[in-house]
């Protein structure tokens, strides 16, 4: 018997079949090709359509138990929908197999090229969905890898010292041992950053240090605390962090790194070392005229600085975005070119700020607390 050609099936008849007796695979494809002979015509005479491919290899499943016989049909078709209903009807017309009743009945007539589609939907999607899993990182991960080679090229050198960009300019530096150093922080988008390269601190690092607030961010080690004893010698340093014990800073993750920066201490509470004044800004009880300092950077700009205990600045913002910005940065000292006003007060108390240092004051009614200071007082 000839098989049809694959690919050129459009259509699968699939039929139950039971038989009140023991019948082979043979006798029920004999039955089928016998009874439906001369049935429909010479058009649509199975044995020719089969001959010419029109009709494929009938495939037969049968299972036999206590004398019955009962399995499956299906018969593929490369004719078209109604011919191919009109072979199905004729087939569940057989109602003998050899010598024994059967029955035959149709349960569906799939299109071929329709199953063949699922099959390439579902295909194609299991294998974009490999694609973008192992190739294609996912946005965040992408986004961060961008980032981090931006910050990675940040990275600079000051008087042949690794740092971040622009250091001269700004007004805090964290002092760190090692390249490796910088670049950590660097990762986590800290860029005040200067690498100390060891006990041998270089007069260009000792000369940044001064008018700035610094922050010695040490190895927690037996090294960190040989660094601290130079820098301090040399040096003008007004807090120190530490990483971790027995830790070093270029093994930190970033919430480490922000974790060790905000428990930084003066240098003052340090066992074994005492603070030195020499006319920097220092922490809380500083005196009025050492805020009063704090105007000059600000003078002529519409900004304002805000300031935490230590007297280190939070953030600059604009000063028409001061009072909305108060409660959620919550500082601890507000600095600007401008007028304190009632509602900048009542603001300021709300979110807990000890000090508003500006260039003049309107009539304050209740200063609730807050501690105000002017140039024209």
């Amino acid at each position: 018997m000839a098989k049809a050609p694959a690919d050129t099936i459009k259509y699968n008849i699939y039929a139950d079949i039971t038989i009140d007796g023991v019948v082979e695979k043979p006798d029920v494809v004999g039955a089928i090709f016998g009874q439906s002979e001369g049935l429909l015509g010479e058009d649509l005479e199975l044995r020719e359509l089969q001959k010419t491919g029109r009709i494929g290899r009938i495939e037969v499943d049968i299972n036999t138990k206590v004398g019955k016989s009962a399995g499956s049909v299906v018969i593929p078709s490369s004719l078209d929908m109604v011919e191919t209903s009109i072979i199905a009807a004729a087939v569940e017309t057989v109602d003998r197999v050899g010598p024994c009743n059967a029955k035959i009945n149709i349960k569906e007539i799939e299109d071929a090229r329709s199953s063949k589609r699922k099959h390439i939907i579902d295909r194609a999607k299991d294998l974009l969905k490999k694609l973008i899993d192992e190739e294609i990182p996912e946005s965040d991960k992408l986004t961060e890898e961008v980032k981090k080679s931006v910050q990675l090229s940040e990275i600079t050198t000051y008087q042949g010292q690794p740092s971040g960009p622009g250091i001269e300019s700004v007004e805090g530096v964290i002092l760190v041992e090692g390249r490796a150093d910088v670049l950590n922080l660097l990762k986590c988008g800290i860029k005040n950053v200067v690498a100390v390269g060891g006990t041998n601190i270089p007069k260009a690092i000792i000369d940044l240090c001064k008018g700035k607030t610094t922050i010695a961010f040490l190895d927690g080690d037996r090294g960190g605390e040989i660094i601290l004893k130079e820098l301090v010698q040399v040096a003008d340093i007004d807090f120190v962090a530490r990483a971790p014990k027995g830790k070093e800073v270029e093994e930190l993750g970033k919430k480490e790194i922000i974790m060790a920066l905000r428990r930084k201490v003066p240098l003052s509470q340090v066992k074994g070392y005492q603070e030195r004044d020499e006319g920097r800004i220092k922490e809380k009880g500083e005196d009025n005229r050492k805020l009063l300092e704090l105007l000059t950077p600000v003078k002529g700009k519409l900004t304002a600085r805000l300031y935490d205990e230590n007297l280190e600045i939070i953030t600059e913002i604009e000063i028409k975005d001061l009072v909305d910005s108060l409660k959620d940065v919550q500082p601890h000292c507000v600095v600007f070119d401008g007028i304190v006003t009632q509602r900048l007060v009542d603001a300021a108390a709300e979110s807990k700020v000890e000090y508003i240092v500006g260039i003049n004051k309107s009539t304050i009614s209740n200063t609730k607390k807050v501690k105000i200071l002017t140039e024209k007082n």
